[in-house]
């Protein structure tokens, strides 16, 4: 039997150091942990993929609590059936001492064991779609407040009117203006439109940062 450790932190501002604690007091070796920085959205993962490569039956798999496996309830269900049943691992959840497929091999310990993992798995995509509700509702409350999300717009040459005019009679080519400006084609095409409707894109200037 071969111990293994599994971590999962979100591409963003997680810390993986209460992962890493709980493994180092299991004892699980440096080239045993594996240790994915992304999405717990579905298991497409490349050390997660590599650690599955790597066990195989009788083998035990360490993860901190449900969520660091997935947040996706369908897919939480379907590796840990791949792990338990198709590789044949056993499974130890720290932070829920019912989940570890070790104890309570017979149906009564199964039946626990899966309406835990059912309920946790569920839990766990709530989660997700609760922050992703957060999210939208907090980009959602920043435009109403008129922040500007995304990259900041290009400033316009004080000659942008020339530019256009030049541009519309002929006498400065697309390619040209488009080098003038230090702007793609679409965004030229869009300044245009609100220089002609009287509304100028105004650049606004932040002080102090």
């Amino acid at each position: 039997m071969t111990a293994y450790g599994y971590i999962r932190v979100s591409s963003t501002d997680q810390n993986e150091d209460r992962q890493l604690i709980a493994m180092k007091e299991k004892g699980i070796e440096t080239g045993r942990l594996f240790a994915d920085r992304q999405s717990g959205k579905d298991f497409d993962r490349p050390q997660y993929q590599k650690m599955l490569g790597l066990l195989k039956a009788g083998d035990l798999l360490y993860i901190l609590s449900i969520d660091r496996l997935g947040r996706n309830y369908e897919e939480i269900q379907r590796q840990w059936q791949v792990l338990t049943k198709d590789i044949g691992v056993d499974i130890c959840v720290i932070d829920m001492p019912l989940l570890d497929t070790r104890n309570g091999k017979d149906l009564l310990g199964t039946f626990i064991a899966d309406l835990v993992l059912q309920i946790l798995s569920f839990v766990a995509q709530n989660e997700r779609e609760a922050i992703r509700r957060r999210q939208a509702q907090g980009i959602a409350a920043a435009r109403a407040r008129g922040v500007h999300l995304g990259r900041p717009a290009l400033p316009v040459p004080e000659c942008f009117p020339d530019i256009i005019a030049q541009w519309e009679t002929g006498r400065l080519l697309i390619s040209e203006a488009l080098h003038l400006c230090a702007m793609s084609k679409s965004t030229f095409y869009r300044r245009c439109r609100e220089y002609r409707l009287g509304q100028p894109r105004r650049e606004k200037r932040r002080k102090g940062r």
